[in-house]
């Protein structure tokens, strides 16, 4: 559909009839005269002074319509022509969401599986976290990567591409071989209250394998930073539970997680904590994450406009072009 954002600049097109209604006409040299020795340099004179007045009456009475249907065009690219397309829906804006990420040496334990074959830590952390970033459309995400130390790799973007690139490049032991959860924690609350974009619906998914044995922040600190800013954490302890000597006497599993501590990290913040021993329960785990932070619904539509003025001053430039040139032609030919 084709579509006009300023109408009222159609009333210009009376302007040209209005220019020709008030010009003055070109009056003659023909009635009474003085009998006056230089008469014939006073008609000269004369017929100079009207041309240059009258801005030649002649000429626009005689192009008239070419000069009008220029004029047309010109109206027209001035009334912004537009086209519009077939609405489409708009989203609300979506969320901040942060991916704290572990990745001391720790993460090449091989104890996930899939298809039979073995994968470490990392690498089926890396698979599920990289199919989660894609179906995100509509949040800003961003990556924190920490081991000894916490390092924001990818700050808060749209770019999923770019995340994406940052994990495919992760390995573990990078950051260090220890664990400081408590400054990753920090870290990521510093990145979310600090965005000069700040939204209201920000999010961390924490997830780790083993305890806060390093940093400077302690996890208790982190917790209180994090529900001083209103920031939701979800909290994901990996990795299978193995027996040792000790487990063989007493009959319990051992486990590096510090499980106490992530799950009062995601409970105080109003948000949940998922253990993960299997490939399996990592991805059912972040399906589940997925659907709580729900994507925003439609909240109206936009309608594409392509500008189109370009065409009818096209067309004026090239008609005045055309007009030129012919009288151009016709006075060398009237002068041959």
């Amino acid at each position: 559909m084709i579509a006009f954002e300023h109408l009222n600049m159609f009333f210009l097109l009376a302007l040209p009839f209005l220019v020709r209604a008030l010009l003055p006409s070109v009056k003659g040299t023909s009635g009474k005269a003085l009998k006056i020795p230089f008469l014939k340099d006073l008609k000269i004179i004369q017929e100079s002074y009207f041309k240059k007045i009258s801005i030649n009456r002649h000429v626009l009475s005689k192009n008239f319509s070419g000069i009008f249907l220029v004029w047309c065009f010109l109206t027209l690219a001035m009334a912004k022509p537009v086209f519009v397309s077939k609405p489409v829906p708009t989203q609300n804006k979506g969320r901040d969401i942060l991916l704290v990420t572990d990745i001391s040496t720790s993460m090449l334990e091989n104890d996930f599986h899939y298809n039979g074959r073995p994968l470490t830590r990392l690498e089926a952390v890396r698979a599920v976290i990289s199919d989660f970033t894609k179906k995100r459309l509509t949040d800003r995400l961003g990556l924190i990567l920490f081991g000894t130390r916490a390092y924001l790799q990818v700050p808060l973007t749209f770019d999923k591409k770019a995340l994406l690139d940052v994990l495919s490049t992760m390995k573990a032991g990078m950051a260090g071989q220890s664990t400081s959860i408590g400054d990753a924690v920090g870290l990521a609350v510093k990145t979310l209250s600090s965005d000069r974009h700040k939204v209201q619906n920000r999010a961390v998914i924490l997830l780790t394998d083993g305890e806060n044995n390093d940093g400077n922040i302690s996890i208790a600190k982190a917790l209180k930073l994090a529900k001083d800013e209103n920031i939701k954490i979800y909290t994901i302890g990996i990795g299978s539970e193995r027996f040792d000597l000790a487990s063989a006497f007493f009959g319990a599993p051992v486990s590096d997680l510090d499980e106490k501590s992530l799950k009062e990290l995601a409970f105080e913040t109003k948000g949940q904590y998922f253990k993960a021993t299997s490939l399996s329960d990592l991805v059912a785990i972040y399906n589940k994450i997925d659907s709580l932070e729900t994507k925003e619904t439609d909240s109206g539509y936009i309608y594409p406009k392509k500008e189109l003025y370009a065409y009818p001053l096209g067309a004026a430039f090239i008609l005045l072009l055309c007009m030129l040139l012919f009288k151009l032609f016709q006075t060398k030919r009237s002068e041959s």
